[in-house]
């Protein structure tokens, strides 16, 4: 209701020609992209269950998806490949989807590598792009916590796992979970 409130109020200062407040234009925006999380979030939530092929045995399609929206992608395994507790597998898919929707969305024009590495008792994802990020050229943006990201985070610590991401030092930015993975009984 705040969006639409906010979209009528901006609507009807420039149909009159008046200038429109930079703090009405924040709510707006704000709004915007309040509306469009929601929505991502609700179709993730949606998409669990309705089994949708999560998990990382359907990361082939994930990643040919990416690239086919103009994101090159790559991936590398190390380690014993092997099956995961089947909710570790869902976070670990659901991480990497949402690293790769952030690189299309915020990165600008760049390359992504998606690395997973088991161990006999844990997986670490990993997902580095080579993009510009909060330096891209609508001038330098702030990187901070995102919904996205802190859905990642979430989704790490309520398996005992650990999500870091930011900055890469070379450029770009990465985002690095470890989650503890014993084989299912």
């Amino acid at each position: 209701m705040i969006c639409v409130q906010a979209g009528v109020a901006v609507h009807l200062a420039r149909k009159r020609g008046e200038d429109v407040p930079p703090a009405l234009l924040a709510i707006q925006e704000a709004g915007a992209d309040a509306a469009r999380e929601l929505r991502t979030t609700l179709s993730v939530l949606r998409s669990d269950e309705d089994g949708d092929g999560s998990g990382l045995g359907h990361l082939h399609h994930l990643v040919e998806r990416a690239r086919a929206a103009g994101l090159p992608v790559t991936v590398t395994v190390t380690g014993a490949e092997r099956a995961l507790p089947p909710e570790v597998d869902l976070a670990a898919y659901r991480i990497v989807q949402e690293a790769l929707t952030n690189v299309s969305r915020h990165a600008g024009p760049a390359c992504a590598s998606v690395h997973l590495h088991y161990t006999p008792g844990a997986l670490s994802v990993q997902v580095d792009d080579d993009g510009s990020g909060a330096h891209a050229s609508s001038g330098p943006r702030p990187v901070g916590p995102g919904l996205g990201l802190i859905g990642m985070r979430e989704r790490a610590a309520a398996l005992g796992g650990r999500l870091s991401a930011g900055p890469r030092a070379g450029g770009g930015f990465q985002v690095y979970a470890e989650f503890p993975a014993r084989e299912p009984s």
